[in-house]
């Protein structure tokens, strides 16, 4: 069974349970059954300070991916860790559902290219 754990500190609301719902539709899709999912919407802000630490480029952007356990083989009993997918509003507005599906994939062990596009808009209506 899949659990996402959604936190929002944007400040704006947001379509949380469309997100879930998006999350874990591309995530068994993907073949993942079973796992924990954080989601969490921060402000612009927050997500440049995020970026900036992790990934050494003081901007913001739509979205992040901060994988756990990915695909990796796990213990019997140990529950997956997927990660933590952040979105920011302020810069994705209306068109959340692509940057959420992209950091999904990120989590899952995909890199930027062809494959990794031919999936996003697999999973897109």
């Amino acid at each position: 069974m899949l659990a996402v754990e959604v936190e929002n500190r944007s400040g704006v609301a947001v379509d949380e349970a469309g997100a879930v719902e998006l999350a874990c539709r591309v995530l068994a899709d993907e073949g993942v059954a079973d796992g924990e999912l954080g989601l969490q919407f921060v402000t612009h802000e927050e997500i440049r300070t995020l970026k900036r630490e992790h990934l050494g480029r003081n901007e913001a952007t739509g979205a992040l991916a901060f994988p756990i356990d990915a695909r990796d083989e796990l213990p019997p009993g140990l529950p997956r860790q997927l990660g933590d997918v952040v979105l920011c509003p302020a810069v994705v507005g209306d068109e959340w559902r692509r940057p959420l599906v992209h950091a999904l994939l990120h989590l899952l062990g995909y890199d930027h290219g062809e494959a990794m596009d031919a999936r996003e808009e697999r999973h897109l209506p």
